[in-house]
């Protein structure tokens, strides 16, 4: 309803490949349903005729216009989907005037993609003249060094306020620029636009808000702030060794304080006594093959008071990798009744964000819980003294074990000098004199 039919062919077609290719039931379900079949047909004959949605047609109104008025105009246009895209640029680079570029992220198992080195070398080019019009997925949102963009075009609204402004963003640095914004009546576009506008508009009255609350405080002559994480009233720790950044990207749109720390055990803490463990489908059942999976669910059980586990994806578990439905299901059936951990669901990155969002939330009200990195104290002697040592700056559980085998004792950890701290395996210079200041240093309380 707000992409065309060029987009929705080449899904359907894909959906076509794997339904043949694939033994998904589900997937060939879909195809046996009479409806959807009529829907395909339907599709097929719209795509055969040309036929287009009116939204692209006004885009390629608006840069024409653009063109036509100032020849030497830079113009970005944002969509969602490379699909959509493709047909953008093959339809853009039909106009007179018009040289057109494809800019996407990475390449993905199918479809359309660029290396590092292929999006430098488009970038490159659209700055010096090669390309005058960029289309460009979420991907051109940040961290392009574009000098002069003339004109910025939403082929659709996002409902993100902080996406809305980034993509704003890319026009009028140097000079005045223009924003265009395509919104289908009766879709869903008019949600999102509205949507973008309330939180957009709710953002700048808080950050109104907090320039007002610390003038206040100058004048009053307190000590001011100027973190901005301390006005998030919700805050997440996640590892840092995260390489999707997509769920955080949707935390921090909801307002939630995000630190990230090498963690142990778990990817995001939640709390002092919540830590979760975010595994795809085909990470969960390749964790039980090489042997991870029940490594980290005892991590995560000694660790945390309510250790959690979410798999992501809506792919069947027992599909992946020929693993016997057997030992899924007694993997399963291990983390449940003999760990205790819970299991929870989630189709994509979006709703893991708002899981981990809500469990966030409830955790943190009213300054119950505060989010900590040593949360479960164990019982052992010996686990007691890792957990101890382990709260040493650079130090996590790993480290502790090798620091108290070398030292023997935490009385002999804390006399060591720098350069004795500097023989325990993976603890340098600077490492060992973070700890040796830690331990040196006089208490001043705080705040």
């Amino acid at each position: 309803e707000t992409q065309g039919i060029f987009a929705l062919h080449r899904y359907v077609s894909r959906l076509k490949e794997q339904e043949a290719n694939s033994r998904n039931r589900a997937l060939k379900n879909i195809f046996r349903d009479i409806y959807f079949k009529s829907a395909v047909v339907l599709i097929d004959r719209l795509y055969k005729e040309g036929w287009k949605h009116p939204k692209l047609l006004k885009a390629l109104e608006v840069v024409q216009k653009e063109l036509e008025e100032r020849p030497d105009s830079k113009i970005i246009v944002f969509n969602q989907y490379r699909d959509n895209g493709i047909e953008l640029v093959d339809e853009l680079n039909k106009i007179d005037g018009v040289k057109a570029a494809l800019f996407v992220g990475q390449l993905k198992k199918e479809g359309t993609g660029l290396s590092q080195k292929e999006q430098r070398e488009v970038i490159n080019k659209f700055r010096e003249g090669a390309f005058n019009v960029l289309v460009a997925t979420a991907v051109g949102e940040e961290g392009l060094d574009i000098p002069k963009v003339d004109v910025v075009v939403f082929y659709e609204p996002i409902p993100s306020a902080i996406r809305h402004i980034q993509r704003r963003g890319r026009t009028g640095r140097h000079e005045k620029g223009r924003v265009v914004v395509l919104v289908t009546k009766g879709t869903r576009d008019e949600g999102y636009r509205w949507s973008a506008h309330r939180k957009e508009k709710a953002m700048f009255s808080n950050l109104k808000r907090i320039l007002l609350d610390l003038r206040e405080r100058r004048k009053k002559g307190k000590e001011v702030q100027t973190k901005l994480s301390q006005f998030n009233e919700i805050k997440i720790i996640a590892d840092d060794r995260e390489r999707d950044r997509s769920v955080l990207r949707e935390l921090f749109n909801f307002g939630v304080g995000i630190e990230q720390k090498r963690l142990e055990c778990a990817d995001y803490l939640l709390s002092s006594d919540v830590g979760v463990e975010v595994k795809s489908v085909s990470d969960f059942v390749q964790s039980i093959v090489d042997g991870r999976l029940f490594r980290q669910i005892r991590m995560m059980k000694e660790r945390f008071n309510k250790p959690l586990l979410i798999i992501e994806g809506e792919e069947s578990l027992f599909e992946q990798r020929g693993l016997h439905p057997n030992a899924i299901n007694g993997a399963i059936a291990s983390i449940v009744v003999d760990y205790g951990v819970p299991i929870v669901w989630t189709k994509n990155k979006l709703e893991t964000a708002h899981l981990l969002y809500a469990i966030a939330k409830r955790e943190q009200s009213n300054n119950k819980k505060a989010v900590n990195l040593h949360a479960k104290k164990p019982k052992e002697l010996c686990s007691q003294q890792e957990y101890v040592v382990s709260a040493l700056p650079g130090v996590g559980s790993s480290m502790a074990k090798d620091m108290l085998k070398r030292f023997r004792t935490i009385r002999a950890i804390v006399d060591a000098s720098v350069e004795e701290l500097m023989q325990v395996p993976r603890i340098g210079k600077k490492t060992a004199e973070k700890i040796r200041s830690l331990l040196d240093s006089e208490y001043v309380a705080g705040n």
